[in-house]
């Protein structure tokens, strides 16, 4: 499998220009330099960044040059301590992966898409070329739950609108059903050298996101370690949820540890090596309510799997949003986590 170089070891800055207050004065504070400082500190090679639309446009589609402004400071930050970064859109207009009933109509609208084309247009035409320093994520959940066919003709269509100003920017897509790694051999063969297969992995999903309350019909006060038996995982998902029992019974699987992780991305590398197309998983961690010895070895096993196949990942999160590594939570065993990231 051809290895993403440059984009092996990495973090997200989630909650900064996405998923957080709509302020220059939160902007500003959130992440600064300092961060990107850090980053290259911990020895990791780059950064992913997730934005939404309205950082870099009004509901009316006038452009903002603070939005891009900031985008080439990032640039900036990373050129001075030698680590590159990854751009994906969260939002872009009529589509939020955090409401997927309102999201729907974005499949389908031509208007809704073309936004989303000329947003990469733009985005393109001012940073495309800096190929050393910036990647491109299409879109960072796709969410569509079927069709793949309607989501792999807006990627289609947006890496064309990307490469009528950027030949060589590396380009990364995901698969539906939020990025699932499972999905990939949905997506259409690579247009060319530079384009990247992405996904997300928080298997076992009753762990990466127990007590979560955005999580369908998983309670408050849940707690499960890592690793446990697969028939515990299973009873325990049962109880609340068939989606989560189904997500563990993968052919193949017969434990919750490394074995599991091969399953979840058989398929995917079977397209990686099909097609010479590097894998990148743009998100994964675990929620700040596991237990931290539970926590550092879901770490340690899924890097395991990463490492051994070459796989490039940006962790979740650098700080915030549930998952933060520097936050208070995680600080006890922040040292360890950042050594195997």
């Amino acid at each position: 499998m051809r290895i993403w170089n440059g984009y092996q070891r990495g973090i997200n800055f989630g909650g900064w220009l996405s998923q957080g207050e709509k302020s220059d004065r939160y902007y500003d504070n959130f992440i600064t330099e300092s961060d990107f400082a850090t980053v290259a500190k911990w020895g990791l090679d780059h950064v992913r960044i997730p934005i939404d639309y309205d950082l870099l446009e009004s509901e009316g589609g006038i452009l903002k040059e603070s939005g891009f402004d900031r985008i080439k400071q990032c640039m900036e930050w990373c050129v001075k301590y030698h680590i590159r970064m990854i751009l994906a859109i969260y939002k872009t207009p009529g589509y939020d992966p955090e409401n997927p009933i309102k999201s729907h109509e974005f499949f389908t609208n031509p208007a809704l898409q073309a936004r989303f084309f000329s947003l990469w247009k733009q985005l393109s035409a001012r940073f495309g070329s800096y190929t050393e320093v910036i990647s491109f994520e299409l879109l960072s959940d796709v969410i569509l739950a079927s069709d793949p066919e309607k989501w792999n003709e807006i990627a289609s269509n947006a890496v064309s609108a990307i490469r009528s100003s950027s030949p060589h920017v590396s380009i990364l897509v995901g698969s539906i059903r939020k990025n699932n790694a499972e999905q990939i051999p949905n997506l259409l063969p690579p247009s060319d050298r530079n384009i990247v297969y992405a996904f997300h992995c928080y298997d076992p999903i009753i762990f990466t996101h127990q007590t979560a309350d955005w999580m369908k019909g998983m309670p408050g006060d849940f707690h499960i370690s890592y690793p446990d038996t697969l028939d515990h995982y299973c009873r325990s998902s049962a109880a609340f949820s068939k989606e989560y029992t189904t997500s563990l019974l993968r052919q193949g699987v017969t434990d919750v540890e490394a074995s599991m992780f091969e399953a979840r991305l058989s398929q995917a590398l079977r397209m990686s090596e099909q097609y010479d197309v590097p894998l990148y998983c743009s998100s994964y961690g675990v929620i700040n309510q596991a237990d931290l010895d539970s926590t550092l070895r879901w770490y340690q096993t899924i890097h395991q799997v990463f490492e051994a196949h070459g796989i490039g990942r940006s962790a979740w999160n650098y700080k915030g949003l549930d998952f933060g590594l520097i936050d208070s939570h995680t600080l006890p065993i922040a040292d360890k986590l950042i050594a195997v990231l």
